[in-house]
């Protein structure tokens, strides 16, 4: 499967309370919107790409557990980039800086 794109521009621009209601109100569906706000939905992933994720996103949780640097988090987390894009890797990890 792959994911599909609707451009809503022409009929609405979601804020970013109204692409969060909208996430809440569809919670079994993977939203990401690109930085000039089309829509994106993403199709749950097979049996083989589903193991490979979650062996990477135990790596990243094991790592950040015992170097205790960083945060780990799963593909279920959205981040809102510097470009306006909001996404969801499939694992990510966050670095503590401390001073």
């Amino acid at each position: 499967m792959t994911a599909l794109t609707v451009n809503l521009k022409p009929v609405i621009e979601l804020t970013d309370e109204q692409f969060f209601q909208l996430c809440q109100a569809n919670r079994d569906l993977r939203f990401e919107r690109t930085a000039t706000g089309e829509l994106i939905i993403m199709p749950p992933t097979g049996g083989e790409t589903g193991n490979r994720n979650g062996r990477i996103t135990q790596q990243l949780f094991n790592w950040a557990d015992a170097d205790c640097t960083g945060i780990a988090f799963d593909s279920s987390t959205c981040f809102k980039l510097p470009n306006g894009a909001d996404r969801s890797p499939d694992a990510a990890l966050d670095f503590i800086v401390t001073r």
